[in-house]
């Protein structure tokens, strides 16, 4: 080893991923530890840095050409000792000119001034914010102003983020983000990132989700006026990744006024979107012909029926045949009803619905949950595709061990999931099993037992219960700090 020119040691360290692999081989020789701090471009740290300013301090000595830094207190507790604060940023800042990916996750002792040091990052690209309680808007406003070759921003948790909207006007003005995605901050409404203007010009990806399902309705859209048509006037024809959660928009149009706007839209996430109608995925259909993933997870709303009230499903085979049409390209599918209560009825997409989706399209990857009138005639038609390679059911209670025989005959299916369906048994899954040469199997809740799937794929993971699904597992339960 003494005997490798640095460039030929370079290009071995650069073969090693994980970090303590790196760590165990720079003790080896003086020489390895110069190369490897020379080549260290990305550290992850944490509650184990400790104590955290002198440790951070010599992490940024030692490894001058950081790119990105990760630092991630989930799960602190005051006896695992201070956390980096403000001048842990000041470090970051003034040691690490090369800076341009930074993650900063349950930093409780980082505030606005600490984002302002950050602004001395002139490479930075990516900010990430992931629960920091102490960032409001004028922190943001400093990072807008200063950070001008920002192309992505994501703010998880961030609660004191509320009120002056100053922050989402600058970048919007200043047209550089490509990537924004806001999850569960409780002070930014739907209504407020319309604010970003310009901005949507040159975004490629957007996401925006709600945890609290009991504020969504008080928020009012500023633009909207009562019994006038209207439309919000800006542009977003080059975004490519939408996901909108937990959005209300009943009366107003809100986000939901993008579907119309994303021309190059290739992925789509449509989950609890309150007021979602077959006309809005009909105009997204329209205008959507690059649309090559959609996930909708639908919950029943009140409406009116022959027979009164009644609990139906937002989406009708309107919009699957829609989609059938206009979206040719549809590779990957995930269709959740989810319904609570086995009372409800299934008003929705019918199963002739499903299949003309089906056979429309060259679907690569299925998900279908909940789907109370699919039966063996369906997976009949799933089992004659030429494409489907992944496919997985949840809660669909009339496939039986006829339709489950079917898949044997599926020439393209390597990956297959069951989960709380329960209308088949080992006969059926057995059957397919030997049939085809599965890469992964997933059984959970169904009537199948461990004999059945044992062996059976290349990876198998089975539980004779489902914890953590079922018509119980409300949205809200499920929703992630990412």
């Amino acid at each position: 080893m003494e005997d490798l020119p640095d460039a030929a040691l370079a290009e071995i360290i650069k073969k090693f991923t994980r970090t303590s692999d790196l760590s165990s081989l720079s003790l080896v020789s003086k020489q390895l530890y110069t190369i490897d701090a020379e080549q260290r471009s990305t550290i992850r740290v944490g509650r184990s840095l400790w104590p955290a300013k002198e440790a951070l301090l010599t992490l940024c000595s030692r490894f001058s050409n950081l790119r990105k830094v990760e630092i991630n207190y989930h799960g602190w507790t005051r006896g695992d000792g201070n956390q980096i604060d403000n001048q842990g940023l000041l470090t970051l800042s003034t040691r690490c000119p090369l800076l341009t990916d930074l993650i900063l996750s349950f930093c409780y002792y980082i505030d606005d001034s600490g984002l302002a040091y950050i602004t001395d990052c002139k490479k930075l690209v990516f900010l990430r914010l992931n629960s920091a309680k102490e960032i409001t808007s004028s922190g943001l406003l400093a990072v807008a102003v200063g950070c001008k070759n920002l192309s992505g921003l994501h703010l998880i948790s961030c609660n004191k983020i509320s009120g002056n909207s100053e922050w989402l006007k600058y970048l919007g003005s200043d047209g550089s983000l490509e990537e924004l995605v806001v999850k569960n901050c409780e002070g930014i409404s739907h209504y407020d990132l319309l604010l970003f203007g310009p901005g949507w010009m040159k975004l490629q990806r957007f996401v925006f989700e709600v945890s609290n399902l009991y504020n969504i309705f008080r928020l009012q859209d500023p633009s909207f006026v009562a019994n006038n048509q209207y439309r919000y006037d800006f542009c977003c024809e080059g975004l490519k990744d939408l996901s909108l959660r937990g959005i209300a928009t009943v009366e107003e149009i809100g986000l939901r006024s993008l579907l119309g706007k994303c021309k190059s839209l290739q992925i789509l996430c449509l989950h609890f979107v309150l007021g979602l109608t077959d006309s809005d995925m009909i105009t997204l259909s329209q205008n959507c012909s690059n649309l090559k993933s959609i996930s909708l997870q639908l919950e029943p709303v009140l409406g009116e029926g022959p027979q009164g009230r009644v609990f139906r499903m937002p989406l009708t085979d309107e919009s699957l045949k829609a989609l059938a049409l206009g979206c040719r390209m549809l590779q990957v599918v995930e269709l959740t009803m989810h319904t609570f209560d086995t009372a409800y009825p299934e008003i929705g997409f019918s199963q002739e619905g499903l299949v003309t989706l089906f056979q429309s399209c060259p679907i690569r990857n299925l998900v279908l949950c909940g789907a109370n009138t699919f039966d063996d005639q369906g997976m009949k038609a799933f089992s004659s595709s030429q494409f489907l390679e992944t496919l997985e059911l949840m809660d669909c209670q009339r496939i039986t061990d006829a339709g489950m025989c079917l898949l044997a005959n599926s020439p393209s299916l390597v990956n297959l999931t069951l989960r709380e369906c329960r209308g088949f048994t080992d006969d059926g899954v057995s059957e397919v099993v030997r049939a085809r040469k599965l890469d992964s199997l997933i059984v959970e809740g169904c009537r199948v037992s461990w004999k059945a799937v044992k062996g059976a794929a290349k990876s198998v993971r089975y539980d004779r219960n489902c914890p953590g699904y079922g018509r119980l597992n409300r949205w809200i339960m499920t929703s992630t700090l990412d």
